[in-house]
């Protein structure tokens, strides 16, 4: 029996659902987190550099690389376990160790990234965080933790998987750079389920400043959108008056059209991923199942309130873009069509004009026939005269006059039967 073949990509495509496990992380530990993200051409970046740069650090702590073109790995640096993941447009770097600081948030921690090693990426961060995980005390203790090492007017705490922890972050970037998150874990908890709550912070932050960027393309936008729409505005107001020759206002439409174009054209993508990524913002707090913390903002009410706004101007003026560029086009099939009208009209009286110019050339050309044939006829009588008269005179005794009086009408009919057979052929 022939054994079922598979297909080549079936076991790769089967495990990429589990190349990317959760971390594992004690009660008492901290995470160091950072995403970094080329300057220009952050889709289309190499890959393989990326991957360089993660061997280079690894060298520096005699670990072992990850295989060719990995897009992920996780391994153990000195005291630190390491989890590495290249995305779309960016790569973060994740690096977990046992015990935390006796100093909250110690900038110290971050040295596990050397600054030369950062800097030899050639690229920039895109956002960096500092995790303090540790058992969860009384609600009075993690009250005062709160209030200690966040701003109370933007701070959001909540109870996380009913009730597995307490999670505390700000969203202010602190002195040393970082965000600040705070995980409170209750017992019972298990590491797996601890991990999965630092690795969701970690990406609803990620996310949160990548979607962020089609925010900051948004404000970049209004002033060119602001001067599109009073150019669009001024043209259609010179259609609707017809005080601008069509044709020159049909050039400054398509001008407008084409720029509106290549500005959506620019921004398409970054539309594309803010949107996307405002989606898995929206996700990894959902999944978290937030409740409420001593009547506190949770993750979920802080992006309802301070995100969502930005948010929803990003899809407004992704539509406004589109409309616009809509606008502009129908405008110009419209204006496309005046002008094809007016062409059509000037044609028209054009071959009007050539019609009137054929019906005058044919009646000149027939006047020209009948006095061609006048002098033809003319010249005919002589010669037929001046051959048939010694014959005439001779044979009937018939003088000049009376003979060419003779010949004249016979020769008439057959120069003029001549002329009209000819037209006949040519037409």
């Amino acid at each position: 029996m022939t054994a079922l073949q598979d297909h080549p990509l079936r076991y790769e495509l089967a495990n990429e659902l589990h190349a990317r496990p959760f971390p594992s992380i004690t009660t008492s530990a901290t995470a160091v987190f950072v995403a970094l993200r080329p300057k220009k051409d952050a889709a289309g970046r190499n890959r393989a550099a990326d991957l360089a740069h993660l061997c280079a650090l690894l060298d520096r702590y005699g670990a072992a690389h990850p295989a060719p073109h990995a897009t992920h790995y996780s391994g153990q640096i000195g005291r630190h376990t390491l989890k590495w993941e290249s995305h779309t447009e960016f790569v973060t770097y994740t690096a977990f160790f046992t015990g935390v600081s006796d100093r909250a948030f110690d900038a110290a921690d971050f040295n596990i990234f050397p600054d030369d090693w950062l800097a030899a990426s050639g690229m920039e961060r895109v956002t960096s965080a500092l995790v303090r995980v540790g058992p969860s005390p009384v609600v009075a203790t993690i009250k005062e933790a709160v209030a200690e090492w966040f701003v109370p007017e933007s701070v959001a705490v909540s109870y996380v998987l009913d009730g597995a922890a307490v999670i505390a972050g700000d969203f202010h970037i602190d002195p040393a750079g970082h965000m600040r998150f705070a995980v409170f874990v209750n017992e019972g908890t298990g590491p797996q389920r601890t991990g999965r709550i630092v690795q969701r912070l970690c990406e609803i932050e990620t996310y949160k400043t990548l979607s962020m960027l089609g925010f900051a393309r948004v404000r970049s936008l209004s002033g060119p959108l602001a001067k599109f729409d009073a150019q669009l505005s001024g043209l259609m107001e010179d259609m609707t008056l017809s005080e601008t020759p069509a044709e020159a206002t049909l050039d400054a439409l398509l001008s407008v059209s084409a720029e509106l174009e290549a500005l959506s054209a620019t921004s398409s993508f970054r539309f594309g991923a803010t949107e996307a990524y405002e989606a898995l913002v929206h996700e990894r707090i959902s999944v978290l199942r937030e409740s409420r913390f001593e009547g506190r903002q949770t993750f979920g009410e802080f992006m309802m309130r301070r995100y969502d706004p930005a948010m929803r101007t990003v899809a407004a003026t992704r539509a406004r873009l589109s409309k616009m560029a809509d606008r502009a086009m129908r405008a110009g099939e419209l204006l496309r069509t005046r002008v094809e009208v007016e062409r059509s009209a000037q044609n028209s009286a054009l071959l009007e004009s050539m019609n009137k110019r054929a019906d005058l050339q044919l009646r000149l050309q027939q006047t020209v026939e009948g006095l061609s044939v006048v002098a033809i006829s003319y010249y005919a009588v002589n010669l037929v005269t001046y051959a048939a008269y010694p014959f005439a005179k001779a044979l009937a005794g018939v003088d000049k006059g009376m003979l060419s009086a003779l010949v004249t009408l016979p020769v008439v009919g057959l120069v003029w039967m001549a002329v009209r057979r000819i037209r006949n052929r040519f037409h």
